[in-house]
């Protein structure tokens, strides 16, 4: 019987190495799987804390746990290991590379704020060849550091932010996490057109949110729960039309689909949710140019670290929900 051909993984030449990798002040305070996970790209998140947990990854010479924070000054040694390469990722397109380079409403030497289109996922993985983050990445060679400050869904357009440092990541976090209404607290303002009338009294959605997962296909959905997270929408009506609304929309707390869901709890679902919407009028308003999730994040409002000031950024409708909005102006 002839025997088949051993096949094997060509393996990544970046790791196999001793590594000694240095922590400079803007990194100080990382944790130290955070660090590694950042930095050992294409090495899967568990041989990282594998790696921790034997203690092969040392910092200034001694063995550490998952939770170090790490100071200025302290180099990290990473053990030579055997990683299989991965298949290069998708090349940012001339077309995207451009729509992101004018998308971008805010840069300062800490971040930048840009005007994400929808369809664009905010980082790769599940099928998802490019995310907004890598191909920023790609865009910008150059740049040191570039990470999420927060996400948006998907089909969500509008404004996100992205740190450029360390420091202004944590500041930003910080401020996401501060839940009053304080100078270093962030606003965020969305615009979404909701199915029906909203109702007159509901200036706010006092909700609890419950993420779930679905058996068939792992599908990802938020249902309101009296054991979900505590969730907190304020609403105000901007325009009433025949059947429909628009709506501003501004999320106290943060959680998934949260001004979605918390639409469809007072039965007056986004247009062209297909997860939570209505199907019979997403199809018909299809047919009138609506082809896509109507929420956009119109405007962020964000103090910059060191008493820098406040910032508020804007991004305007993009043109096919303006489209929607001017033909339901005529009815």
């Amino acid at each position: 019987m002839t025997s088949q051909p051993k096949i094997t993984a060509e393996l990544d030449e970046r790791f196999s190495r001793v590594q000694y990798l240095p922590v400079d002040d803007e990194l100080a305070g990382q944790r130290i799987d955070n660090f590694l996970v950042a930095r050992l790209k294409g090495v899967p998140r568990t041989h990282v804390y594998k790696l921790l947990r034997k203690g092969e990854v040392r910092v200034n010479k001694g063995r550490i746990k998952a939770g170090y924070r790490l100071k200025a000054g302290d180099t990290v040694r990473v053990p030579p290991m055997k990683v299989a390469k991965k298949a290069p990722p998708k090349r940012l397109s001339h077309g995207l590379g451009r729509v992101l380079n004018e998308a971008i409403l805010y840069e300062d030497d800490g971040m930048l704020v840009v005007n994400k289109p929808s369809g664009i996922a905010v980082h790769g993985g599940s099928g998802v060849d490019l995310g907004l983050i890598e191909a920023l990445r790609q865009l910008r060679p150059d740049a040191r550091y570039l990470e999420l400050v927060h996400r948006l869904d998907r089909d969500t357009s509008g404004c996100i932010m992205v740190a450029k440092k360390r420091s202004y990541l944590r500041h930003l976090q910080q401020c996401l996490r501060d839940k009053t209404a304080g100078a270093d607290s962030i606003t965020k303002v969305y615009q979404a057109l909701a199915v029906g009338s909203w109702p007159k009294s509901a200036f706010e959605v006092k909700a609890p949110l419950l993420k779930m997962e679905l058996a068939a296909g792992r599908e990802r959905i938020v249902k309101v729960h009296p054991e979900g997270k505590r969730s907190l929408t304020r609403f105000k009506v901007l325009q009433r039309f025949d059947g429909f609304t628009l709506l501003e929309a501004r999320p106290v707390t943060g959680r998934t689909h949260q001004i979605r869901v918390h639409a469809q709890y007072k039965q007056c679902p986004l247009l062209g949710d297909e997860k939570y919407g209505r199907d019979d009028v997403n199809e018909r308003m299809r047919r009138c140019g609506a082809k896509r999730l109507f929420l956009h994040a119109s405007s962020l409002t964000f103090a910059l670290p060191h008493d820098r000031g406040v910032i508020t950024v804007e991004a305007p409708l993009a043109d096919d929900l303006q489209c929607v909005v001017e033909q339901l102006q005529e009815i």
